[in-house]
């Protein structure tokens, strides 16, 4: 379900991430930062987000009017109207909240398949901190872009 999700709000490009630009990408989504989504090729359709976000809201929002609506109705009419747009400005607040999460969701899944392209026999879960540590040497070390891979694929096969 999260899939279709995913593909429905994103358009993603048919070209594969750079070796690169998924070790930035790893680096940043294992501590917890945004990672570029033009270097990891993705962009995000907000009106098909809105429609996914309305989606949920309606399937949550519908049974909770029903269940709230007799006893909002003998309220006093003040304080329906606050009830109202407490609710109507928690539903526009929570939208930003799922445009992060579901970027995050995609990030995560775009890194994923280009790991796989990049690192195919080495698993994603167990490998990724010791990835992220080798490149982070690396960096340090200033290894020229052309001679990274070999660097990384080096150190992992020595550990």
């Amino acid at each position: 379900m999260l899939d279709k999700i995913l593909n429905y709000c994103f358009t993603k490009s048919k070209q594969p991430v750079l070796f690169k630009d998924l070790l930035v990408a790893n680096s940043r989504f294992n501590e917890g930062l945004d990672v570029d989504n033009i270097k990891l090729g993705y962009r995000l359709k907000i009106s098909r987000t809105y429609l996914v976000y309305l989606f949920y809201i309606m399937a949550i929002g519908t049974p909770v009017a029903y269940l709230t609506h007799k006893s909002l109705a003998t309220l006093d009419t003040h304080a329906s109207i606050v009830v109202s747009a407490i609710f109507t400005a928690t539903v526009f607040v929570f939208f930003n909240f799922f445009k992060v999460w579901l970027q995050e969701k995609m990030a995560e899944k775009v890194i994923l398949e280009a790991w796989i392209l990049h690192f195919p026999y080495f698993e994603y879960n167990e490998y990724k901190n010791k990835v992220e540590e080798i490149f982070q040497k690396a960096m340090k070390e200033e290894i020229v872009k052309k001679d990274l891979q070999r660097y990384v694929l080096d150190s992992l096969v020595e550990d």
